[in-house]
């Protein structure tokens, strides 16, 4: 039996991450837990992350988890999903704020002229970033498979990652830019997109995390 914890820290959305992924994998051990020995315990770790990035940073802090966040991140399969995928690069312009700098690169806000609160034009586009939008798979992965090629995800957020390291990047949306929403290394696979809130494709996305042999 796989066990898997996901890093409760009070800034995610846990029990709907907890529900789905009982959903896909109900043979799992699933816990839902802010004990470090838990977590480190795991066999697979979902770092979730919701709300302001300062918020999600001190809290992760306060609660002692930082240290053990990247110890995990050097020894077994983690999946960061929304501002849980943010906290893994260097720094945020939200706040500014220090993330836990395992990729290398940067989290920025949607802007330009597309954005612009001035642009009264038909196709202004609204920040945050709300609602069902393809994913360009960008090379192959693991955690693609069983999943279409520009399949949508449900996104909610106002920043996006901007890694240094192209080749980082696994997915892309296109959304008055076109940015980085999914991105992988070794061990770790991380989504801007919310798996619980993605239907079916969803559900594969973490039936393939507890799959996943990196």
């Amino acid at each position: 039996m796989t066990s898997i914890a996901i890093v409760e820290y009070g800034m995610g959305n846990y029990h709907s991450v907890e529900r789905a992924l009982r959903h896909a994998a109900p043979e799992a051990d699933i816990t839902l837990t802010g004990d470090p020995e838990i977590i480190l315990k795991a066999e697979r770790v979902v770092l979730p992350g919701q709300g302001a990035m300062g918020d999600c940073m001190r809290t992760l802090e306060q609660a002692g988890l930082v240290e053990v966040v990247l110890e995990v991140s050097r020894n077994k399969p983690l999946l960061g999903i929304c501002v849980g995928e943010q906290m893994l690069f260097e720094r945020s312009e939200e706040g500014p704020t220090q993330c836990l700098g395992l990729f290398p690169g940067d989290v920025r806000r949607f802007r330009g002229e597309l954005f612009d609160s001035a642009h009264t034009g038909v196709d202004r586009l609204k920040v945050p970033h709300m609602g069902w939008n393809a994913v360009r798979q960008c090379r192959e992965h693991p955690m693609w498979a069983g999943i279409e090629d520009l399949t949508p995800f449900y996104f909610v957020h106002s920043y996006y990652v901007h890694p240094e390291d192209p080749s980082l990047t696994v997915g892309e949306t296109d959304y008055g830019v076109t940015f980085t929403c999914a991105v992988a290394r070794d061990n770790i696979f991380a989504a801007q997109f919310h798996p619980e809130k993605s239907a079916d494709p969803g559900l594969r996305l973490y039936r393939n995390f507890v799959d996943w042999k990196p």
